[in-house]
């Protein structure tokens, strides 16, 4: 790669980090996952950056990396440790209520299965279209359509059931 190529994939890369953080971790509810998805998502990203400034949009280009990084890592949940039922300490959870439902939320999201989660995310925090989404699932709108409706009717129940 030449130096003009290097210092507009550093820009890009430096610019867009946080957001690529905060998607994988809404992604896979783990900080040093999503570290590690993002480190191999930007590496992927250097190998085809010649590829990638072509393109049309960049950040959706990007994304899709990242989520199918992810995909393929839940596929390999055999390389993964496996979690505990109980932590050895009870988490200290600040008082503020915005934190508490927060962390209610990620949790609901931790009870969708991959495709489901990914389909929520993509299409309510990044705010991406249908089509968009499809495209980065590698699956048509209409898997998009009701993998998004099924996996706010499970969020639905959850908060259904956590109130009663």
């Amino acid at each position: 790669m030449k130096r003009s190529e290097e210092a507009g994939y550093r820009d890009y890369v430096t610019t867009r980090m946080e957001v690529m953080r905060r998607t994988a971790y809404l992604l896979c509810r783990d900080w040093h996952l999503a570290d590690d998805l993002v480190s191999i998502t930007i590496g992927k990203l250097y190998r085809h950056w010649r590829r990638a400034r072509q393109v049309a949009y960049l950040d959706a280009y990007v994304r899709r990396i990242l989520v199918r990084t992810w995909l393929d890592e839940k596929a390999r949940a055999w390389r993964r440790e496996e979690p505990a039922e109980t932590l050895p300490e009870p988490p200290m959870l600040p008082a503020e209520d915005y934190v508490v439902e927060r962390l209610g939320l990620l949790e609901l999201l931790d009870a969708l299965p991959p495709r489901r989660r990914a389909a929520v995310v993509l299409r309510y925090y990044c705010d991406l279209s249908v089509e968009e989404t499809a495209e980065i699932l590698e699956c048509s709108t209409g898997t998009v359509k009701s993998q998004t409706a099924r996996g706010l009717d499970s969020l639905r129940a959850l908060v259904a059931a956590s109130r009663s």
